[in-house]
Protein backbone atom coordinates (compact mmCIF):
# COMPACT_ATOMS: atom_id res chain seq x y z
CA UNK A 1 0.00 0.00 0.00
CA UNK A 2 1.41 3.35 -0.92
CA UNK A 3 2.51 5.84 1.61
CA UNK A 4 -0.29 8.79 1.48
CA UNK A 5 -2.96 5.67 1.95
CA UNK A 6 -1.27 4.59 5.40
CA UNK A 7 -2.17 7.91 6.68
CA UNK A 8 -5.72 7.90 8.90
CA UNK A 9 -8.04 10.25 7.90
CA UNK A 10 -9.18 12.44 10.93
CA UNK A 11 -12.62 13.36 10.76
CA UNK A 12 -13.78 16.54 12.24
CA UNK A 13 -16.28 17.28 14.99
CA UNK A 14 -19.59 17.68 13.18
CA UNK A 15 -18.16 15.57 9.93
CA UNK A 16 -19.71 12.43 9.00
CA UNK A 17 -18.34 9.65 6.40
CA UNK A 18 -20.58 7.13 4.81
CA UNK A 19 -20.33 4.04 2.41
CA UNK A 20 -22.96 2.74 0.86
CA UNK A 21 -23.98 1.12 -2.37
CA UNK A 22 -20.68 2.56 -4.09
CA UNK A 23 -20.59 5.74 -3.00
CA UNK A 24 -18.57 7.79 -0.36
CA UNK A 25 -20.67 10.62 0.94
CA UNK A 26 -18.91 13.12 3.69
CA UNK A 27 -21.45 15.92 5.37
CA UNK A 28 -20.46 18.65 7.17
CA UNK A 29 -21.34 22.02 8.19
CA UNK A 30 -20.15 23.47 5.27
CA UNK A 31 -22.43 20.89 3.22
CA UNK A 32 -22.33 17.29 1.68
CA UNK A 33 -20.22 16.19 -0.80
CA UNK A 34 -20.19 12.69 -2.63
CA UNK A 35 -17.96 10.82 -4.98
CA UNK A 36 -17.80 7.09 -6.27
CA UNK A 37 -16.12 4.35 -4.30
CA UNK A 38 -12.93 3.43 -6.34
CA UNK A 39 -12.08 -0.58 -7.18
CA UNK A 40 -10.62 -2.93 -4.42
CA UNK A 41 -11.13 0.35 -1.65
CA UNK A 42 -13.11 0.38 1.31
CA UNK A 43 -12.91 2.56 4.33
CA UNK A 44 -13.28 1.87 8.14
CA UNK A 45 -13.88 3.89 10.42
CA UNK A 46 -13.63 4.33 14.70
CA UNK A 47 -12.89 6.89 17.21
CA UNK A 48 -13.52 9.62 14.42
CA UNK A 49 -10.62 8.38 12.49
CA UNK A 50 -11.15 6.80 8.86
CA UNK A 51 -8.46 4.40 7.31
CA UNK A 52 -8.14 2.55 4.07
CA UNK A 53 -8.42 -0.87 3.48
CA UNK A 54 -7.90 -2.63 0.16
CA UNK A 55 -9.60 -5.72 -0.77
CA UNK A 56 -7.33 -9.42 -0.50
CA UNK A 57 -5.38 -9.25 -3.76
CA UNK A 58 -6.49 -5.76 -5.38
CA UNK A 59 -4.18 -3.97 -6.98
CA UNK A 60 -3.40 -0.81 -4.86
CA UNK A 61 -3.03 1.59 -7.35
CA UNK A 62 -6.06 3.29 -6.09
CA UNK A 63 -5.38 3.59 -2.26
CA UNK A 64 -3.63 6.75 -2.45
CA UNK A 65 -6.01 8.64 -4.60
CA UNK A 66 -9.02 7.35 -2.50
CA UNK A 67 -7.68 8.44 0.50
CA UNK A 68 -6.70 11.85 -1.12
CA UNK A 69 -10.45 12.41 -2.75
CA UNK A 70 -11.94 11.51 0.99
CA UNK A 71 -9.51 14.12 2.61
CA UNK A 72 -10.15 16.73 0.46
CA UNK A 73 -13.49 16.73 1.06
CA UNK A 74 -13.61 15.96 4.99
CA UNK A 75 -11.76 19.36 4.70
CA UNK A 76 -13.98 21.10 2.55
CA UNK A 77 -16.74 19.82 4.74
CA UNK A 78 -14.80 20.85 7.37
CA UNK A 79 -13.22 24.32 6.49
CA UNK A 80 -13.79 25.03 2.69
CA UNK A 81 -11.47 25.59 0.07
CA UNK A 82 -10.88 29.30 -0.91
CA UNK A 83 -8.88 31.11 -4.12
CA UNK A 84 -7.95 34.68 -4.84
CA UNK A 85 -7.50 35.97 -7.82
CA UNK A 86 -6.38 39.39 -8.76
CA UNK A 87 -6.84 41.76 -12.06
CA UNK A 88 -3.98 43.22 -13.26
CA UNK A 89 -4.27 46.52 -15.88
CA UNK A 90 -5.33 49.62 -16.31
CA UNK A 91 -9.82 49.48 -15.96
CA UNK A 92 -9.85 45.76 -15.18
CA UNK A 93 -12.52 45.53 -12.72
CA UNK A 94 -14.96 43.45 -10.88
CA UNK A 95 -18.50 43.75 -9.91
CA UNK A 96 -20.37 41.57 -7.86
CA UNK A 97 -24.40 41.46 -8.67
CA UNK A 98 -26.18 38.62 -7.59
CA UNK A 99 -24.81 35.34 -7.92
CA UNK A 100 -22.71 36.05 -10.71
CA UNK A 101 -19.43 38.52 -11.30
CA UNK A 102 -19.44 41.20 -14.08
CA UNK A 103 -16.17 41.21 -14.86
CA UNK A 104 -14.24 44.42 -17.19
CA UNK A 105 -11.06 43.13 -18.87
CA UNK A 106 -10.49 45.87 -21.54
CA UNK A 107 -13.06 44.30 -24.24
CA UNK A 108 -15.47 45.80 -25.79
CA UNK A 109 -18.15 44.39 -23.62
CA UNK A 110 -18.32 43.47 -19.60
CA UNK A 111 -17.98 39.32 -19.27
CA UNK A 112 -20.45 38.08 -17.09
CA UNK A 113 -19.42 34.67 -15.20
CA UNK A 114 -22.30 32.58 -13.22
CA UNK A 115 -21.28 31.06 -10.03
CA UNK A 116 -22.08 27.51 -10.28
CA UNK A 117 -24.56 25.85 -7.24
CA UNK A 118 -22.31 25.21 -4.19
CA UNK A 119 -19.75 28.37 -5.18
CA UNK A 120 -19.39 31.70 -3.98
CA UNK A 121 -17.87 34.36 -5.22
CA UNK A 122 -16.59 37.62 -3.14
CA UNK A 123 -15.27 40.87 -4.35
CA UNK A 124 -13.37 42.28 -1.74
CA UNK A 125 -11.71 45.00 -3.63
CA UNK A 126 -12.44 45.76 -7.35
CA UNK A 127 -9.09 44.05 -8.60
CA UNK A 128 -9.62 41.02 -6.14
CA UNK A 129 -11.92 37.82 -6.45
CA UNK A 130 -12.75 35.26 -3.88
CA UNK A 131 -13.65 32.11 -4.58
CA UNK A 132 -15.22 29.91 -1.80
CA UNK A 133 -16.93 26.41 -1.58
CA UNK A 134 -16.95 23.31 -0.34
CA UNK A 135 -15.47 21.09 -3.33
CA UNK A 136 -11.68 21.54 -4.16
CA UNK A 137 -12.02 20.62 -7.81
CA UNK A 138 -14.81 22.85 -8.44
CA UNK A 139 -13.28 25.85 -6.84
CA UNK A 140 -9.70 25.35 -8.94
CA UNK A 141 -12.24 25.02 -11.84
CA UNK A 142 -13.96 28.11 -11.63
CA UNK A 143 -10.74 30.09 -10.85
CA UNK A 144 -9.73 28.62 -13.77
CA UNK A 145 -12.29 29.33 -15.85
CA UNK A 146 -12.07 33.13 -15.03
CA UNK A 147 -8.73 33.26 -15.22
CA UNK A 148 -9.21 32.17 -18.54
CA UNK A 149 -10.95 34.94 -19.90
CA UNK A 150 -7.97 37.04 -19.56
CA UNK A 151 -4.89 35.16 -19.02
CA UNK A 152 -1.86 37.00 -18.07
CA UNK A 153 0.08 38.19 -21.15
CA UNK A 154 4.02 37.93 -21.20
CA UNK A 155 5.01 41.41 -22.03
CA UNK A 156 3.04 43.87 -19.54
CA UNK A 157 1.58 41.09 -17.22
CA UNK A 158 -1.90 42.68 -17.79
CA UNK A 159 -4.72 39.81 -17.09
CA UNK A 160 -6.64 37.99 -14.53
CA UNK A 161 -3.99 35.82 -12.22
CA UNK A 162 -4.04 33.88 -9.16
CA UNK A 163 -2.64 35.65 -5.88
CA UNK A 164 1.09 35.09 -5.17
CA UNK A 165 1.41 33.51 -8.98
CA UNK A 166 4.50 35.34 -10.56
CA UNK A 167 4.35 35.99 -14.39
CA UNK A 168 7.56 35.61 -15.61
CA UNK A 169 7.70 39.17 -18.41
CA UNK A 170 9.24 38.87 -21.58
CA UNK A 171 11.63 41.53 -23.05
CA UNK A 172 10.55 43.62 -25.53
CA UNK A 173 11.63 44.28 -29.03
CA UNK A 174 14.85 46.61 -29.61
CA UNK A 175 14.54 48.77 -32.03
Amino acid sequence: MSRVAKKPITLPKGVELSVANGTVTVKGPKGTLTTHELPGVSFQQENGVANIVLADGADDKFGGTARAIVANMVHGVANGFEKKLELVGVGYRAQLTGKSVNLSLGYSHPVVFDAPEGITIEVPTQTEVLIKGADKQLVGQVAAKIRAFRSPEPYKGKGVRYAGETIILKEAKKA
